[in-house]
């Protein structure tokens, strides 16, 4: 590796411009941004929320609905930072030559991963912030504590951002992105507690799953959704912001040695 990409990673208010024009383009496809990424969870907060919900009653002394909307927004978050560091970030740098344009003004490459992780941050929260919205409509939230989750979906987006940048530097193409979801993003989906306690799974697997980020998240968001207030909030938050630093300091080394030469 080129002694030219490692370092600590150094942004400048550039990083501010790569995530304003990123928000520009999004304004032009937020309707079908949206649709996609809104469809799905709000068919599973429908069909298992109240067709599940009926038979399985209450869990962790709540409505079974109500623990599974505080699921599908943490998990919402993840999914769309994931995506959005994987197949937007290797458009903008394979295929539209974004990056290429971007270094060839005063902005480094620091600035665009910095830029990239905020854009990612910001759009989980713009997408999980409407599940939310419809889980109060639905009847899943009756607590203004929930509110307080809104600024942790950004939190969320930024711990799953780095990976899924570093993804985009070594992936040659986009098949290569079914790796990092099939192993990682949707284990995680099944197994962090999106659908059911993770205390339901044997110890040594509740062990592997007390180390991915989204039980994390999950367990700060699904208290405030449900009215109350988050137990051992400071390690919780401490994984969260362990994750995003580690991946965000991973993504700038890589995202410099792919691009630059």
């Amino acid at each position: 590796m080129n002694v030219a990409t490692l370092g600590l990673p150094q942004p400048q208010r550039g990083a501010i411009k790569v995530w304003y024009r990123n928000l520009l383009v999004w304004r032009k496809l937020i309707a079908p941004s949206l649709f996609f990424t809104f469809g799905e969870p709000f068919v599973y907060l429908l069909g298992l929320g109240f067709g599940l919900g009926r038979f399985v009653g209450e869990v962790e002394g709540m409505s079974y609905l109500t623990f599974l909307a505080s699921g599908l927004v943490a998990s919402s978050a993840m999914n769309t930072a994931s995506f959005e560091g994987m197949y937007s970030v290797f458009t903008r740098m394979e295929h539209q030559q974004t990056y290429d344009a971007l270094l060839a003004t005063p902005l480094q490459v620091d600035d665009i991963v910095a830029g990239e992780m905020l854009w990612c941050g910001t759009k989980a929260m713009l997408a999980a912030t409407p599940i939310l919205a419809v889980a109060v409509l639905l009847g899943a939230v009756d607590d203004w504590s929930a509110l307080l989750a809104i600024p942790l979906f950004f939190l969320i987006g930024l711990c799953f951002a780095g990976p899924a940048i570093v993804v985009a530097a070594f992936a040659p193409s986009y098949d290569f992105f079914n790796y990092y979801v099939t192993l990682l993003v949707t284990p995680m989906f099944i197994f962090s507690g999106v659908f059911y306690p993770v205390t339901t799974l044997p110890p040594f697997a509740q062990t592997l799953v007390n180390l991915l980020p989204l039980s994390h998240a999950i367990a700060l968001v699904r208290p405030l959704v449900a009215g109350g207030l988050p137990e051992q909030l400071l390690p919780h938050l401490g994984v969260l912001v362990a994750y995003a630093l580690a991946g965000y300091l991973a993504a700038s080394v890589f995202i410099r040695r792919r691009l630059i030469q």
